[in-house]
């Protein structure tokens, strides 16, 4: 069980985290629509890139415990309530809908975990961490 005695992982890691998820989901829409469309003055295409880090920070936490930015910067989500318990995936896609709200992660408890977390029942650690309550 995730309690105030284990140690959420840092800001700066996880706003790193974020900066990572923004520019893959960025190239991800590149990728599919050209960045002649991307970059084009008037273009809609920029707006793909917002439900993109949703969807694949929803999804990648699902299966692997994290984004593609949490996997590269060393960070995992873990549920607070104990690491045998799965997280609902509708939960992880309402979780990353408060992120994308900006507020909600900005709103913490002492232990470091964001109305997000909270509403979620995760808590993001670091992998060393991750790898002490899981096993793996």
């Amino acid at each position: 069980m995730v309690d105030s005695t284990v140690a959420t992982a840092s800001w700066g890691r996880r706003f790193l985290a974020l900066l990572v998820d923004w520019l893959a989901s960025t190239l991800v829409v590149v990728t599919f629509v050209g960045w002649d469309e991307y970059s084009a003055v008037g273009s809609n295409a920029q707006l793909f890139v917002l439900p993109t880090y949703i969807v694949q920070s929803a999804l990648l936490t699902w299966s692997l415990s994290g984004s593609f930015g949490k996997l590269v910067t060393g960070l995992r989500v873990v549920p607070a309530l104990g690491p045998v318990r799965a997280i609902n995936p509708l939960r992880l896609l309402l979780r990353q809908l408060m992120v994308a709200l900006v507020i909600p992660p900005l709103v913490f408890r002492p232990d470091g975990r964001g109305l997000h977390d909270l509403v979620a029942g995760t808590a993001t650690v670091r992998v060393e961490t991750f790898r002490a309550l899981t096993g793996r």
